[in-house]
């Protein structure tokens, strides 16, 4: 007997959204992503990629429609429920948003020490993570001695060390140059070919031809899906 295919990691039915009164920033959006797949999001300033993820991520939610993570439909579900579909996720974000006062070491853990792990059960894991990235000469340094490369590399080390099932990223590439942002790009492949799944937002057309990937389109709106 077959067993039942897994569902998607995310499925947005006919959602709307808006910010208070104003008109919608998306519309009757429909699509369904799979497990381990891997997805551009593209679209013109203001087209509502963040807004997109930041629904994806559980910070907002939708004005109308219905969205499933993991299965779960998330309009029924506790506050606790939703702070553990959170948990099966990792951002990362174009600003960083490492903190200064923190080692890189430290930036990576925190999402582990915040969830009540002792430091003896990771630390090897994130030493082991941060040489992933090409950081393991950079354990010890706080992130204002970082380049932005460095910071960004640190951001996705931090996204990856819980282990989770997608990654959101949001432009991660945006504010380094084409050589670098080429060898992020290969991070996320990667990881992908280990079994993430990946929304990756970017506007750099040449960068997305480099993958034969998933295209998630914002225009005016509404989201096109070239699979």
């Amino acid at each position: 007997m077959n067993e039942a295919a897994p569902p998607p990691v995310v499925a947005f039915d006919a959602v709307g959204f808006r910010y208070g009164d104003g008109p919608e920033t998306l519309s009757d959006v429909s699509v369904a992503l799979a497990p381990k797949s891997f997805h551009f999001l593209s679209g013109p300033s203001g087209a509502g990629k963040t807004t997109l993820i930041r629904l994806m991520l559980l910070a907002v939610r939708p004005t109308r429609g219905s969205l499933r993570l993991f299965g779960e439909d998330t309009s029924s579900l506790s506050g606790e429920a939703l702070t553990a579909l959170r948990r099966r996720m990792g951002v990362v974000f174009q600003d960083f948003r490492l903190l200064d006062h923190l080692t890189t070491y430290q930036n990576v853990a925190l999402p582990l020490v915040v969830q009540g792990y002792e430091e003896a059960t990771f630390r090897g894991e994130v030493v082991e993570l941060l040489q992933w990235v090409g950081l393991g000469d950079r354990i010890g340094v706080h992130p204002p001695t970082l380049s932005g490369g460095e910071k960004q590399r640190a951001a996705i080390a931090r996204a990856l060390i819980a282990r989770p099932e997608l990654i959101l990223a949001d432009e991660p590439t945006g504010n380094v140059d084409p050589p670098l942002a080429r060898r992020l790009l290969h991070l996320f492949v990667e990881l992908n070919r280990l079994g993430t799944s990946v929304v990756l937002a970017t506007h750099d057309v040449a960068l997305m031809d480099r993958v034969d990937a998933g295209r998630l389109i914002l225009l005016d709106g509404r989201l096109y899906h070239d699979p």
